[in-house]
């Protein structure tokens, strides 16, 4: 068992073993993020799902209204004038044929892969290295798409790809620890929002499990999500 650092010890003491209120709990994970560097919070949601069902996944997007203060590297396949297009909008990688050879020998300098449908042929080729990674673009998750120009904007601008794992837990980030609490609340809220709107059909009993806040290197806090969801209702 690996042994804790005394600085993360002396953070987990500062954590009562209770649920949280959603803004208090955000306020203990900023105060206990006390890294060198501006760390990233996270949500680590486990849901009554189990993603071996089709109906039962959870693979969405979501725009978080304060963003994540975290730039996002995107890679673009397309061909003919939409590699201009990919550019003009600030995509950090454009390419055609020999992007995807470059990534089907594992080189994937990028956070985020959008390709446009006449390209998804050769990029289904891909579901070998981009699957694992949950790269593969997705029409759901708008990573399939003509308009380029929107599409990477709006990630650009902090919306978001998230899915379940196979455990049926979300994690994503949602912000920094340099935000206002307030910030975080609201982009929290949203992140709710979009997880009890996307509810797969076949999730049964119990949706929400557990929802715990963490940042980069510190220890991770118990939220009310009940209290967060009357939140958004009371919004």
């Amino acid at each position: 068992m690996k042994k804790l650092s005394k600085r993360f010890s002396n953070l987990s003491a500062k954590v009562e073993d209770r649920i949280y209120s959603p803004l208090e709990a955000i306020k203990l994970v900023q105060e206990n993020a006390t890294a060198k560097f501006d760390e990233t919070l996270e949500v680590h949601a486990r849901l009554g799902i189990d993603p071996k069902y089709t109906d039962q996944q959870l693979r969405t997007t979501v725009a978080l209204p304060n963003g994540t203060g975290q730039a996002v590297r995107i890679a673009v396949i397309a061909k003919g004038e939409k590699v201009a297009e990919a550019k003009s909008a600030g995509a950090d990688l454009v390419g055609e044929d020999e992007l995807v050879e470059t990534i089907s020998k594992g080189s994937m300098e990028f956070d985020l892969l959008i390709s446009t449908p006449e390209m998804m042929p050769k990029v289904a080729k891909l579901g070998r290295v981009l699957g694992p990674r949950g790269l593969m673009p997705n029409p759901k998750a708008g990573t399939v798409t003509t308009d380029l120009k929107s599409a990477i904007k709006e990630f650009k601008a902090g919306k978001l790809e998230f899915r379940a794992d196979r455990a049926g837990i979300v994690h994503v980030r949602f912000g920094k620890a340099s935000f206002k609490a307030e910030d975080l609340l609201e982009n929290l809220r949203t992140l709710q929002e979009s997880i009890d709107r996307n509810k797969p059909s076949g999730a049964k009993g119990r949706y929400w499990k557990s929802l715990y806040l963490t940042s980069t290197m510190g220890p991770s806090v118990a939220v009310d999500v009940t209290a967060l969801q009357d939140m958004q209702q009371e919004g």
